[in-house]
């Protein structure tokens, strides 16, 4: 069998909707309801928030990984997903998973970076 690259975009974004910023309860909603409607497979969580606002994810999945990770004083947020193309091409969900996070948060693009892996 041979390896194919999976998609990998890694993304800082400001947030209009800063209330999403400070606890990762509608985040967490949020990510379970695209990984089912994506058909992932998460194998494990870790959801954390900060005493002063703001929350950490990372989600691993069998096909690799999304994390998120806010500032709700600046009305910021980094997010990264990877998904590997080893059983099947899923450039197409990276591309879904992300512009459905960016639209959940009202995200204003600061920088994104894609990567080929």
């Amino acid at each position: 069998m041979h390896y194919k690259p999976g998609l990998h975009i890694l993304s800082e974004f400001n947030s209009v909707q800063r209330d999403y910023l400070f606890s990762y309860a509608a985040c967490e909603v949020l990510f379970n309801d695209l990984i089912d409607k994506y058909e992932l497979t998460k194998v494990g969580e870790v959801y954390h928030d900060f005493e002063n606002g703001g929350f950490t994810a990372v989600i691993c999945l069998t096909e690799s990984h999304l994390s998120i990770h806010t500032w709700p004083e600046f009305g910021l947020a980094t997010f990264d997903i990877f998904l590997s193309n080893y059983q099947k091409n899923n450039q197409e969900k990276v591309k879904g998973l992300y512009a459905e996070v960016l639209g959940f948060f009202e995200g204003v693009e600061r920088q994104k970076t894609e990567l080929i892996r």
